[in-house]
């Protein structure tokens, strides 16, 4: 246990650059109320030296431990928990090089979040539309740690909208008509009308539902806001951008027959979709385009920088399909996305200048792609 007595002020530092929480890697258990009634034993807040302020204690120097005794940058705010492993359970684990990373980690991201404006603030839309991607909606507090650096929430609590309770299935056309007519009218509710009013002036998005519902969703935010769309990752488990990651190569390819056919554009990124899939719902002589990635997988949309280039790229064909194949075309969609894809390709439609789309769905009791919802009729 410290013996030394650490300054008043030195205490209220770390406090601040702690924001009040424990600062062990992935703990971040929020310690305030310990400082408000002036606890320092039990199982509450602990000011713990990272050299110990003596030779024999953990970590501990014959030169170093006096010097660092009171210095701020060798103090962590932790957790009665976190307090004891680092110093008794699992001493050996926990270097001095390590918890400097924890400190160095934790105060860093206080400093980034406590340093945005008014201006980055944005509202939580939270979309889902079946149980198993209503239960990866549930943790707020997940979601909220992705928006930084880039946004913060605007409020405590998120818009959600969840299309739940549907007694059709699927395959049927029923269902799709169901559930576009509940998600208009849920976003017309509780997302439209707080824009129209000023309430919201910025949108984070986190959606999870079947590919046509997500491209209807994109189609219903557009541009009336700025928006950012976030992508879920199963592997970590987490919303967060993975920055560190090789970009995507993308491949584009065009039709060069004749122009009176129907027209396809594959959207392939996270699984590959044949064009004999294709074929076999809309004919030999269909007029295949396409936006590939070089190797597609589950997780491969990881940088924001990506979903942009993605954007550029599906303009072009949208551009370039309607040049070619006139302005009474309709364009087939077939897509295998991940969600935050899926979400913007609804956004990058222009109303009333693009051609309309039919989006395809591979759907599992019938065994291949059906057709489901009209997008910019």
């Amino acid at each position: 246990m410290a013996k030394t007595q650490i300054p008043n002020k030195v205490q209220v530092a770390l406090w601040s650059q702690a924001a009040g929480r424990c600062e062990y890697r992935g703990c971040n258990e929020e310690l305030i109320g310990d400082l408000v009634a002036g606890r320092e034993d039990g199982k509450f807040g602990f000011i713990a030296h990272i050299v110990a302020d003596s030779e024999s204690g953990p970590r501990g120097d014959s030169i170093r431990s006096p010097l660092l005794a009171k210095d701020l940058n060798n103090l962590m705010l932790l957790c009665a928990k976190h307090h004891k492993c680092i110093d008794v359970d699992y001493l050996a684990d926990h270097p001095e090089s390590v918890l400097l990373e924890m400190k160095s980690e934790h105060e860093d991201r206080i400093a980034i979040v406590t340093a945005m404006t008014q201006e980055r603030a944005a509202h939580v839309l939270r979309f889902a539309a079946d149980i198993g991607q209503r239960d990866a909606l549930v943790s707020t507090r997940s979601i909220f740690m992705a928006m930084p650096p880039d946004r913060h929430p605007a409020e405590g609590r998120t818009i959600d909208i969840e299309l739940a309770g549907c007694e059709y299935c699927d395959h049927e056309e029923s269902y799709w008509v169901y559930q576009e007519e509940s998600l208009q009218r849920a976003f017309a509710r509780k997302v439209k009308e707080r824009i129209e009013q000023k309430e919201i002036k910025q949108l984070s998005v986190f959606a999870l539902a079947p590919q046509p519902l997500l491209i209807a969703l994109g189609h219903l935010l557009g541009d009336i806001v700025p928006v950012t769309v976030h992508q879920k990752y199963r592997e970590p488990p987490t919303w967060r951008w993975q920055a560190a990651q090789p970009s995507i190569i993308f491949q584009l390819e065009e039709y060069l027959g004749p122009p009176n056919r129907p027209i396809a554009l594959k959207l392939a990124l996270s699984g590959t979709v044949t064009n004999e899939r294709i074929r076999s719902v809309l004919g030999d002589d269909v007029a295949l385009w396409s936006l590939t990635a070089e190797n597609p997988h589950n997780d491969i949309m990881r940088r924001p920088e990506d979903l942009v280039e993605f954007k550029r790229h599906l303009r072009l064909l949208f551009d370039r399909i309607k040049a070619f194949h006139g302005e009474s075309a309709t364009i087939n969609i077939f897509p295998a996305l991940p969600n935050s894809a899926a979400v913007e390709v609804g956004r990058v439609v222009m109303p009333k200048a693009d051609l309309p789309l039919r989006i395809y769905d591979q759907n599992r009791s019938v065994g291949g792609f059906i057709p489901t919802l009209i997008i910019n009729r």
